[in-house]
This record gives C-alpha cells, structure tokens and sequence, in this order.
C-alpha cells in the first residue's frame, strides 16, 4: 500500500512506494500546491523486489523512517531519513532463509514506547517481530508460529480485546482467515 507522510519536514504530504520491479522506493515530493514535482527512489538492492512499505519515525528523531518488506532478498530494510528527503542506505534485518516477508507493519508491541516491526512471512508460516532497542536498531527477529498449512499474508497491530496491549492481525491467504495473536 501506498503511504502518504511528509518525509522531507515542509509540512506536504508525500506518497511514498515499494517499486517492486524497480528493487527500490519511491517517493513523490508534494510541492505547496498539491501537485507532486519529482520522483526519487532509494534502492533496496538488487533482485530484493521490495512488496510492502511503513513510514514511521523508529530512532526517536522526529523525522519519519522507511520500513520495507523485501520479498525476494528475504529481509526488512530500515532506511533512517537524514533530513530533507534524503535517506540513509539500508540496514538489513533477516526474516529466514526464502520467507518471503509479505507485510510490515510498525508499532509498539512490547509497550516500551519504542516502534517495533512486525512482520508476515509468507512461506515460514509465521509472524516475526524485531524489537527496537530505541536508536533505529531493531534486535534480531522473535517468530511466533502461525499454524501448519498457513501462510500469512498481511499484518496490522490493534489492541481488540481492550487491554490496553497491542494484539496482532494478520491475514492467511491459504485458509483465506483473519488471526488474532492476542498479546498477554
């Protein structure tokens, strides 16, 4: 899905894009006028066929991250802005050996006020979480099964059992479900 963020701080939204084909991320800058003036890409390496995209600020600088979801290369990428636009390359983050990372979503999940990643990895049938140790660095990858026979396709993070605790969501395109990962 497309993102709209203001991800060089002149107060216009900007759509921001996974460029599957492209291995790399796209952004349309929004000029005063809602018009949209230049296409600029960062890449996420060759053959890595970036599929999903979130754009939150995850190292605490008031300035909003690329977080992207490399299909084929089998990782997440965290592209930290550097001011005006401008991004820094990509720190990889390892999802498994061809698990396929279908979907990123960003959030709190451990309630420490830092963003985390979560991730739906297609073929590994289940949902990886990297913690965020506060500075734009993420530990490595915790997986939670998500059953045999599943394949998770896209994830978000809500809190619906009102326990003040961030719950995972994701879709199974295999058994063409929604899950709930409750968060105890």
């Amino acid at each position: 899905c497309p993102q709209v963020v203001d991800v060089n701080g002149d107060t216009h939204p900007d759509i921001i894009v996974a460029n599957t084909r492209g291995d790399s991320i796209g952004i349309f800058y929004n000029s005063d006028n809602g018009t949209f003036i230049s296409w600029t890409t960062f890449s996420t390496g060759k053959g890595s066929e970036p599929n999903s995209i979130s754009v939150v600020d995850v190292n605490d600088d008031n300035k909003p991250d690329l977080i992207v979801g490399n299909l084929k290369t089998s990782n997440v990428g965290v592209l930290l802005n550097a001011g005006n636009g401008k991004f820094l390359n990509q720190t990889i983050y390892s999802t498994g050996l061809n698990s396929r990372p279908e979907s990123v979503f960003v959030a709190d999940i451990n309630c420490d006020s830092k963003p985390d990643i979560i991730v739906a990895n297609f073929n590994e049938q289940n949902i990886g979480i990297f913690l965020n140790f506060g500075n734009g660095t993420f530990q490595p990858q915790i997986t939670y099964p998500t059953g045999d026979h599943t394949q998770p396709w896209f994830v978000v993070v809500g809190d619906v059992n009102d326990d003040s605790k961030p719950d995972i969501i994701f879709s199974d395109k295999t058994n063409h479900e929604i899950i709930i990962l409750q968060n105890y």
